[in-house]
């Protein structure tokens, strides 16, 4: 949904620096496809729990995957889940303490989780997940086995109330602060990726794939 299309439902508004809100869903998309790391919420039966878990996408429903014996996967199958994704970009550094801040790109998701159970669905939505950590990836190996499929659980999710929010720019400091001799700017920050490590049993001739040695977000 757009901010000018429909209002956002009460849960997900975002009330704090609202200004910095977007409901656009190709802003929440391209966050989700950009970022790795996705922390699951819900209300399980000992309280509250979060559990971080990766992810995948396909246009308007979130897959999230995991072992059967996952708690949260085994509670949140048919329950109200909370999931956020956030990308730092930077540190954000003022002429005062109070001003320091982030520069970053967050969505919050909020909606009822349901077990994939189709068996044709969970196989596309692991290739899914598995091509959103490492693009190409599923070209490049072999296809799941059907007790691969079958021995993991798959939790689906609607994107249709999801709210992002993003701070970029310098800092914003008090106006009497900005004649201190106090250096204020940002520090970019970025996933640095290093030289792929090959498996000591790999067989002889094996060279590293594009799809790893070009690998970026």
């Amino acid at each position: 949904m757009t901010k000018d299309d429909s209002s956002p439902s009460d849960r997900i508004t975002v009330r704090r620096m609202p200004d910095r809100a977007s409901y656009d869903p190709d802003t929440v998309a391209s966050i989700l496809d950009e970022g790795l790391l996705a922390h699951v919420g819900l209300v399980a039966a000992e309280g509250p729990v979060v559990i971080p878990m990766i992810y995948g996408r396909d246009d308007q429903t979130l897959y999230l995957h995991g072992s059967p014996a996952s708690r949260l996967l085994r509670e949140g199958r048919d329950t109200q889940l909370c999931v956020t994704v956030s990308i730092l970009d930077g540190l954000v550094v003022a002429r005062s303490l109070m001003h320091h801040s982030m520069n970053y790109r967050s969505v919050v998701l909020m909606g009822r989780a349901s077990l994939v159970e189709d068996f044709d669905e969970k196989s596309r939505a692991l290739d899914l997940i598995s091509d959103h950590v490492i693009p190409g990836r599923v070209a490049g190996t072999r296809p799941h086995l059907e007790k691969e499929v079958k021995g993991t659980l798959v939790l689906s999710m609607p994107l249709n109330e999801a709210s992002s929010k993003v701070r970029t720019g310098q800092p914003i400091d008090d106006d009497e602060d900005y004649s201190l001799d106090t250096w204020a700017g940002v520090l970019p920050l970025g996933i640095a990726v290093g030289e792929p490590i090959p498996d000591p049993l790999l067989k002889d001739g094996i060279s590293t794939p594009e799809h790893i040695t070009q690998w970026s977000r």
